[in-house]
């Protein structure tokens, strides 16, 4: 017959009774909510177009759809 011992070693050692492994789960199932959460929001709220020069650090965010050939280059 086993020890009384050894038989709460092993109950005590058992997944569902270990706290990291629960805080883990729980950290992982509200990230995943997070992210369902932000994706809803933004299908429910469009983003607002801004006036702005199309430029970020002076590269053009889009390719010219233009027919008119490019402006001339800026004099050195």
């Amino acid at each position: 017959m086993p020890a009384a011992n050894d038989i709460a070693a092993r109950t005590a050692s058992v997944w569902y009774r270990q706290p990291v492994l629960w805080l883990g789960i729980v950290i992982f199932v509200a990230s995943l909510a997070g992210c369902v959460w932000m994706i809803v929001l933004g299908m429910h709220h469009a983003d607002t177009p801004l006036d702005t020069s199309h430029t970020v650090f002076g590269v053009p965010a889009s390719s010219h759809s233009s027919s008119h050939p490019p402006p001339p280059d800026p004099p050195r």
